[in-house]
């Protein structure tokens, strides 16, 4: 939130400086960010100064320069080359000499300096008004009128105003009593009442409106007062629209809101000054003269205030007329029924919207307005009418319009004013410091609280309207240490706590997998659970978010796939293409109406594994890659007996331990990766981190010396069917449980016509090695043969010589 300095000043009794005033905003809880100079011109046309040109005559060696010399108030005039088609003697103009800062309207700031052009000296610049940031026009320099005064300060000549400052507040979202700049006012006041002992009050803006007697032709019905409670019209007759005065302009400007015209700034301005957001129609096109507050049909279709059309929904609070919908309640206002150049009266809206209603309707249709912004956080109710008084005084002042109408007030269900009751010990309990109960007392009044009822150990309060977050005693005591000094807050010399048994997790697991994959060339990513819900279409068992964040967000995400391809995308994007990624994380499933979580470990990798060297080419990811990290994770992990089986129905590979699924892994489809933008091959996999803890926690850690015998190693070629797998070797040459044979690894596949139809050849290396021998060659010869003699009787094999 942006507040204006000069502007904020207005409401407080005294002028503070800005550092004090920053200094005190961040005590009381709304932290100041950053503090930026506003400038009504940029450069605030510094150094530059009023002239006459005493002569102008032809740049001998140019033909567009006139050689000028011009009278700015010193000893001597200035040599000045000129290249302004406009230039004549006698002329009154605005010079920059030889180390002014010259800030054009668009482009960067520079230094005059003292230069030879074309052979000719030239002290300084003759002005135009782009150049000076006072517009945008090059047509020539800007010339003044004949009696202006020579060597004025040009920043007085054009009576800039003074230089404001931009306070950037980090404001809370529980914050909504402090979203104006009576609000924060009213904060700063209380917090000098509280820390002078002198009673500070906000000083209010005058409303000087006579309102007539006469009530409003536009009338008022509201349908749905769970979501509007209270709804107020003024109307406003004989109005100007136009361009608002430099004043308003101004600072709107400085809190970052661009000028419409002036009914639409009046709006803006008070909706910043007080919080409560409005709305002006043209009552000429309010058919009826009425005004429903209500619901409308699901798919009702509304073209709003930018010219988009957009399909409503039933739970969309809608302003009506007699003919449909003229705006969305508290978000939006309709393309026919707005504030046109034409307009010459108004109906002026302001109105209190259940916050519920507004932030689903604003966020449905991606509507973020600053209207909705307040609406949704909650703004006073009590505030509706003196906006309303405040904005028709200002536009009858400015843009000549005549209160024409009583105020209408449709407040059918007063809101119950909020109750607490509080004890000076709970005070001093939750905030670690001791208050007296005076000083209770007058931080709460200063703040608006009203005091009911009051003991020798407690108060019983009355919360007003525009605190709407202050609900229970815990709220009490924060208002009172906001307004002391959120920096006044009392550290304590030990600290108190209790003892509780660590929540079993499975932290040590996560370290353990993510080293191996760390160690094995892969980064870990950290993506939001809530995706697009376009990624899975015809899926039902989405779970939807209530209140999404943006149309782009609006489910929980089903799987971790499409989170990895979007931080590929990104990366891809920016030609960083080879990836190798992991993540950590959960994905949601909606199964008969239950939500349900499960843990899973993605794995995304794309792109080159190996990069090309003088000795070597690029080495493309592939499936052999993919299978060898997945067996590099599961004999790290502990788990054996593990092997890949190829699942026709999700076109994957399965690994399962004990009859479930613990991994899977496969190539992504092309059709999935165009979505993206991907344009080579990628591959994922899903482990089901549950079932792979659960089979982690089945090894056994055995530990035993290192063997100080000599290993042995033989070869062996075997000729397959091209039908048996690799894996049907290790699971026969498992069952033979060789005691001696410690590992096994293939490392050639060939596949050759001389083979035979439909077969190929494996090349596997063994090694055996015993704890407390060296093994001989007949032990040795022996196993061999066994495992021959398996591989010929149980797999058909042939042994290659």
């Amino acid at each position: 939130m942006i507040i204006s300095y000069k502007w904020l000043l207005d409401y407080l009794p005294q002028p503070l400086p800005v550092n004090e005033l920053s200094k005190i905003l961040t005590s009381i809880g709304l932290e100041v960010e950053a503090v930026e100079n506003i400038e009504a011109v940029k450069g605030g046309l510094e150094g530059l100064l009023t002239g006459e040109v005493l002569t102008c005559e032809k740049h001998p060696n140019a033909d567009k320069l006139k050689v000028t010399t011009v009278n700015i108030g010193g000893a001597e005039p200035l040599h000045i080359v000129c290249g302004a088609p406009n230039v004549a003697a006698g002329q009154k103009v605005i010079v920059a000499p030889v180390g002014a800062m010259v800030h054009p309207t668009n482009g960067s700031p520079f230094l005059i300096k003292k230069a030879k052009i074309r052979g000719e000296d030239s002290e300084g610049m003759i002005c135009a008004e782009d150049e000076i940031g006072l517009g945008e026009s090059h047509a020539g320099i800007m010339i003044l009128p004949a009696d202006t005064k020579v060597g004025l300060l040009a920043k007085d000549y054009f009576k800039l105003p003074e230089t404001d400052h931009a306070i950037h507040i980090g404001l809370t979202p529980n914050r909504s009593d402090a979203m104006s700049h009576i609000g924060v006012a009213r904060d700063v006041c209380a917090y000098l009442t509280h820390h002078t002992g002198t009673e500070h009050v906000v000083k209010l803006p005058a409303a000087s409106l006579s309102l007539p007697a006469t009530p409003s032709r536009v009338t008022v019905t509201i349908q749905a007062a769970e979501a509007c409670p209270r709804y107020t019209g003024i109307s406003i007759t004989g109005v100007k629209v136009g361009p608002s005065p430099e004043w308003l302009q101004q600072r709107l400007k400085t809190i970052e809101v661009r000028s419409i015209n002036n009914i639409v700034d009046i709006t803006n301005y008070v909706l910043h000054e007080y919080g409560q957001p409005l709305h002006a129609f043209d009552e000429e096109e309010i058919n009826g003269s009425t005004i429903n507050v209500g619901f409308v049909a699901a798919d009702t279709l509304f073209t709003t205030l930018d010219d988009k059309e957009r399909k409503l929904r039933s739970e969309d609070l809608m302003i009506m007329d007699g003919s449909g919908p003229v705006a969305i309640a508290g978000v939006f206002g309709g393309l026919h029924s707005g504030v046109t150049p034409q307009t010459a009266s108004i109906f002026l809206e302001s109105a209190y919207f259940t916050p519920v209603y507004v932030r689903r309707t604003s966020m449905h249709h991606g509507l973020r307005t600053d209207a909705a912004t307040h609406f949704e956080k909650g703004v006073d109710i009590n505030n509706v009418i003196p906006a309303l008084q405040r904005a028709a005084s200002l536009i009858a002042e400015l843009a000549g319009g005549t209160v024409s109408s009583s105020i209408t007030d449709v407040y059918p269900q007063p809101l119950e004013q909020v109750q607490v009751k509080i004890t000076y010990s709970y005070i001093q309990k939750l905030s670690g410091k001791y208050y007296s109960p005076e000083s209770v007392k007058n931080i709460l009044t200063a703040l608006g609280f009203g005091i009911e009822e009051e003991t020798a150990d407690s108060l019983y309060l009355s919360v007003p309207s525009n605190k709407t977050d202050v609900k229970q005693p815990a709220d009490i005591v924060e208002e009172i240490l906001r307004i002391d000094g959120l920096d006044n807050i009392v550290i304590p010399q030990k600290l108190n706590i209790d003892l509780i048994k660590a929540l079993p997790t499975d932290r040590d697991k996560r370290e353990t997998v993510a080293d191996i994959l760390h160690g094995l060339g892969f980064q870990e990513i950290v993506t939001n659970s809530i995706v697009n819900s376009k990624y899975y279409p015809g899926d039902t068992k989405l779970v939807h978010m209530l209140n999404s964040l943006s149309s782009d967000l609006d489910v929980m995400r089903p799987t971790m796939l499409e989170s990895g391809l979007e931080v590929i995308q990104y990366n891809y994007n920016r030609k960083n293409k080879d990836l190798r990624l992991f993540e950590f994380g959960r994905i949601y499933q909606n199964e008969n109406s239950k939500y349900i979580e499960y843990d899973r470990l993605g794995i995304w990798i794309t792109g080159n594994i190996q990069q090309a060297q003088w000795n070597q080419k690029a080495r493309p990811a592939d499936i052999f890659y993919v299978k060898g990290v997945i067996s590099d994770l599961l004999q790290r992990s502990g788990i054996d007996g593990v092997q890949p089986v190829y699942a026709q129905e999700g076109n994957e590979l399965q690994w399962k331990y004990k009859n479930a699924v613990i991994c899977t892994a496969q190539a992504i489809d092309q059709k999935r990766l165009d979505i993206f933008d991907i344009k080579q091959d990628t591959y994922f996999v899903n482990i089901l981190w549950q079932e792979w803890t659960k089979a982690m926690a089945q090894k056994m850690i055995r530990y035993k010396e290192v063997s100080k015998y000599p290993a042995v190693q033989r070869d062996l070629a075997i000729i397959l069917d091209k039908t048996t797998g690799y894996g049907d070797v290790v699971k026969q040459t498992e069952q033979l449980k060789l005691g001696a044979l410690t590992g096994i690894n293939l490392f050639d596949v060939f596949e050759s016509e001389k083979l035979g139809a439909d077969k190929k050849s494996y090349a596997v290396n063994y090694s055996f090695q015993l704890q407390d021998r060296t093994l001989t060659d007949a032990e040795i010869e022996e196993m061999m043969q066994q495992l021959v003699t398996t591989y010929k009787t149980k797999l058909n094999a042939q042994i290659r010589d």
